[in-house]
Parts: structure tokens; sequence; C-alpha cells
């Protein structure tokens, strides 16, 4: 397959690039967003006319949660703006359109584990314009896989398991909240899952992410014991740390239905970050 990919500098995409770079099936196109920006409707028209891609990556977006509520129209102009544009464009040249929202778009009020037939309702203006970018690629186009995703980390630092390494560097004890619950998943078993369901020929929207679930507080807790440090932690309620945005308290949600069609379960998230583990320690 021709495949271009937006945001390629980030962590998700860096994962893309770092599996499909060394391989000869496809031809890989990744371009940053000084090379595409995805909010400029006649860039990325232009982009998709030159590249002729049969398949539109999109890991381009606007991730700051908190900054969201003070800076929604940015946040809208790329997580909703850019993803008409981009779903547009593959429409026009009869393009597949891959695409990532998050479990943020869920209220966390259900105290199970969120389907792809629960209505969404998202409690912060992040949710709220993933949501929206949802809306507008359904509205723009059929062909087209939406998967939403949950507390993704790899390689990188924009990520909650960087952060804690980080923060271990500095102190000895470390408060971590306890009342957020939903499944860390690995960038390489994002890349996996899209992989699969593009070779099955699947559209519309999926959970994909890691199985199982933790808090905050667990997934640090495993993370630590997992390296060997010593750092104490400690679990608190969310309003130890306030913040501009709301999180939902339970947002985990069921990868059942894309495993059953992908035809293999998806890894457990303390798999996954045993793998990434190994693999940060192999570089």
């Amino acid at each position: 397959m021709r495949i271009l990919i937006t945001g390629a500098q980030g962590q998700l995409a860096g994962e893309f690039r770092h599996q499909l770079e060394k391989s000869s099936v496809h031809q890989l196109t990744a371009l940053t967003r000084a090379q595409l920006n995805i909010t400029d409707a006649p860039m990325v028209a232009d982009a998709l006319s030159r590249f002729r891609p049969e398949v539109v990556i999109n890991c381009a977006a606007y991730n700051h949660v908190d900054n969201a509520e003070k800076d929604f129209d940015t946040a809208l102009r790329v997580n909703a703006v850019g993803v008409r544009n981009l779903a547009a464009a593959c429409r026009k040249n009869n393009a597949l359109m891959v695409h990532y929202s998050t479990d943020y778009v869920f209220d966390g009020t259900k105290e199970e584990f969120y389907t792809e037939e629960d209505q969404p309702h998202p409690i912060s203006k992040y949710g709220e314009s993933k949501l929206a970018g949802e809306r507008v690629l359904a509205d723009e186009m059929d062909n087209f896989l939406l998967f939403r995703v949950s507390w993704v980390f790899g390689p990188g630092t924009q990520n909650f398991l960087y952060k804690l390494s980080e923060w271990a560097k500095k102190n000895a004890a470390l408060k971590v909240v306890c009342d957020q619950i939903s499944v860390p998943t690995y960038t390489a078993d994002i890349v996996n899952g899209t992989m699969a369901a593009l070779e099955k020929g699947l559209r519309g929207i999926y959970h994909l992410t890691n199985s199982g679930y933790a808090s905050r507080y667990e997934v640090a807790r495993y993370y630590f014991e997992k390296l060997g440090l010593s750092t104490m932690l400690l679990p608190v309620d969310s309003d130890y740390f306030p913040s501009p945005a709301k999180r939902p308290y339970f947002s985990a949600m069921s990868n059942a239905k894309l495993s059953a069609l992908l035809e293999y379960t998806i890894p457990d998230w303390q798999d996954a970050v045993d793998r990434f583990i190994r693999a940060t320690r192999e570089k």
C-alpha cells in the first residue's frame, strides 16, 4: 500500500515509522506539521494530490487536555477541522482514512467497559474536540477506520511512563491519582492492530486498546516494580491535583469487538509495559 502519515514527529507516528520503514511491503510517506498542516485545507488537498496515497493515517492531534479548556479553538481546529480537511481530500482521491480518537469522549459514569455501541458524552473540552472530529469524519466519508485509544505510551516524552521516570529521578516519594481508571495502551500494539485491520479490510469505529484496566496509581506501581525502583508511591484522589479539565473516573474500553474480527487477543497492558521496558533497555 501507499501510506501517508501525518504528525510524523509524534509518538504514534514514530512507532509506525519504526515498524514500516524497515519493511519493503509498503510505500511510506511521513509528513511533519511543517510539511503538512492538516488545518490548512489547500495544503492538505495538494499533499494528497501529489503523493496519491491509498491510505492516510492521521497521527496529527491536539492532545493537551488541560490547555484545551482555555484554548478550545485550537483544539477544535486540529481535532475537528483538520480531520474534515483530510477526510474531504481522502474522499476526493479515493483514499482510506485512518483516524484516532480517545476514551475521553466518554464521561466515565458507566462503571463497566465502554463498547462501540455506547453513546459518547465528554466532560472536557478536549473530549468535545475529539468527538467533533469523529462526527465530521463520519459526515464526510464512509471509507474510514476510526480507532478509540487510551493512555497511549511508547518511545518519546509525551506519555505517563516517561513522566513517572522523570519524576522518580527527583523525588523519593510520589503521589499518584488512584481514581482515574482506564487502559494503558502501547503504541506498538496500536500499530499492529491498525495494520491487521487494514489487511482484514475493516471499516468503521473500533476500540483499540490493550486488555485489562488499571488506575494511574496501579500503573505506576507496576512500572516501578518492573524497573526495580524504590520510589515510594502514595495513592491520592484527583482533587489533590486540581486541574482545569475534568477526567473520567472509569473510561476503560472493551477491545472485544476488534479482537474477534482480527482473530487474536490483544495483549494485557502489563505485558505491553514489560515489552516497552525491554525495548527501552535494548536501545
